[in-house]
């Protein structure tokens, strides 16, 4: 059955696709490509986090003794400290605090302090700050790039991200009549143009659900903040984190110790695994972080809830995974989405694939555009390219390279900066390899304007791989890493040796010679 559409039809929505991508689409790849990156922003701290030197962790049953000395020593430590269960990477003791806002602000700035007890019960502490660099990542990732106050940024992110359905819809309209024909027609290694209009069409049908998931969930973060106001009364019971907690001064608790904190929830919540058990408010409140493989999670790592200290019975399910009410499920579902915080690794790969192949996309569509509105420019009988063609021509590469290389210049950076760097420290490096792809862009012969931000991400990216492996202690990890960044590293040189092939701008062709009369 064949699909029919009216040719003015398609060529509106033709339109439509061209311009709204392109308003979009630089800001897109941002999202996108540092996404990606993202995936893998716990196991990134780990690495980049240089590991404080600490006895082993104490066994669960000592823990209580743990804690006694600790907070003798540190009273301080009381407003708040977490039980580590399985300590590891990040979190390599039995029991932390932070001084920078709470366990759960531990990688986006402060620093946190480990506690043990060394071979003869003696108190060992460690101040170690946690790297910033996969937070800036992240931050840029939700911010598209803007640095801007992220309640600036995230309104400005949410109309990109409705910009962006747009373009998805339209560009669905405009491939679907011929969609048969189009799959069974893929050149990528033909002529430039050919190639990156068939792999944008490619990437665009086949990862267009995961799209269509990117765009709806990206509107919900932007203006979550509205939608937790109806959620709050819409409810019959409002949400944990806003619920009252107990008073300032209401008297201290007996909490249980962790061995019966997680008997009490193993036997209100069969199957889920307690990651952390959070002591607040000297002891008269308490969350758990939990994650559960069979179901969704609030969180890009975990869920949690909040407990009785005193019985360890669970007070709000309002995130607990597989136990939510319906309303609170469906968040659960948007973030999750969004997140990949489910499925465990194989979806987060596959995130990560998607995530570049969707940062490939938004590059693909404005080098299209640059080709089409090029050769359109030539048949009204330019000699010269107009101001936004040659504009989008240079910043297209600029932009999306800067991108890449920045990114790549604070994964190299991170292990290396004194103390773990702060976040000040690699926002000014990003934005400084941003600004300087862009700029070599816009000043080397226009032949050259892709090629020279490509090489630039190329080096950078090829640089991460033995920085990875030599800055901290061999892992897996690192050895991933490096992997990872030596095939797009290879992968960006490749297409920079490719680029010297690209469509020649009409500034660079000889001027027509004028018709001589007879």
């Amino acid at each position: 059955m064949k699909i029919r559409v009216r040719s003015d039809i398609l060529h509106l929505y033709r339109e439509l696709h061209s311009w709204v991508g392109i308003l979009a689409g630089l800001f897109l790849f941002v999202a996108f490509y540092a996404g990606a990156i993202s995936m893998f922003e716990q196991p990134l701290q780990d690495w980049a986090t240089r590991p404080p030197v600490l006895p082993a962790p104490v066994s669960l049953s000592r823990t209580p003794e743990l804690i006694e000395r600790a907070l003798a020593a540190h009273p301080e430590a009381a407003a708040g400290y977490s039980v580590i269960l399985t300590p590891a990477g990040a979190h390599p003791a039995r029991l932390e605090w932070s001084d920078g806002g709470g366990r759960h602000h531990h990688g986006r700035g402060g620093a946190t302090v480990f506690a043990a007890l060394d071979d003869h019960g003696a108190l060992v502490t460690a101040r170690q700050p946690a790297s910033t660099a996969a937070g800036f990542i992240d931050v840029l990732h939700q911010q598209i790039g803007l640095p801007l106050p992220h309640d600036i940024a995230m309104p400005i992110m949410g109309v990109i991200a409705l910009l962006y359905a747009t373009a998805l819809t339209s560009g669905t309209l405009v491939f679907l009549p011929t969609l048969a024909r189009n799959l069974f027609s893929l050149k990528l290694f033909g002529s430039a143009q050919k190639a990156w209009l068939d792999l944008h069409n490619l990437l665009g049908i086949f990862s267009l659900p995961f799209h269509i998931v990117m765009a709806v969930t990206s509107v919900v973060f932007a203006f979550h903040e509205q939608v937790f106001v109806v959620q709050h009364l819409t409810l019959s019971t409002p949400p944990a984190m806003h619920r009252p907690h107990p008073a300032a001064g209401a008297p201290p608790v007996a909490a249980l110790p962790p061995d019966a904190i997680l008997a009490a929830i193993a036997r209100q919540a069969p199957g889920v695994a307690v990651d952390s058990i959070d002591y607040l408010q000297s002891g008269r409140a308490m969350r758990i972080s939990v994650h559960d493989p069979r179901y969704s999670l609030r969180g890009p790592t975990s869920g949690f809830a909040t407990v009785d200290p005193s019985t360890g019975r669970i007070l709000s399910r309002d995130y607990l995974p597989g136990q939510q009410p319906r309303g609170m499920s469906v968040i659960t579902v948007f973030f999750a989405l969004h997140f990949g915080s489910f499925g465990g690794t194989p979806v987060r790969v596959l995130y990560l694939l998607l995530g570049l192949g969707g940062a490939a996309l938004f590059y693909g569509g404005n080098r299209l555009w640059v080709v089409a509105r090029r050769r359109r420019e030539q048949r009204d009988g330019r000699v010269r390219d107009s101001l936004g063609t040659r504009l989008l021509d240079r910043l297209t590469p600029g932009w999306s390279f800067g991108c890449v290389g920045g990114c790549s210049a604070v994964l190299c950076a991170a292990p290396l900066v004194a103390d773990n760097g702060s976040g000040s420290v690699f926002a000014a490096l990003f934005y400084g390899v941003f600004t300087a792809a862009v700029a070599l862009a816009f000043v080397v012969p226009q032949r050259l304007s892709e090629q020279a931000p490509l090489w630039l991400a190329s080096v950078l990216t090829l640089a991460v791989a033995p920085i990875a492996v030599l800055a901290r202690p061999v892992s897996s990890g690192a050895l991933l890493l490096a992997g990872a960044a030596l095939l797009l590293g290879a992968g960006l040189a490749a297409l920079a040796r490719r680029s010297g092939r690209r469509e020649v701008p009409l500034t660079s062709r000889h001027r027509p010679r004028p018709v001589q009369a007879a």
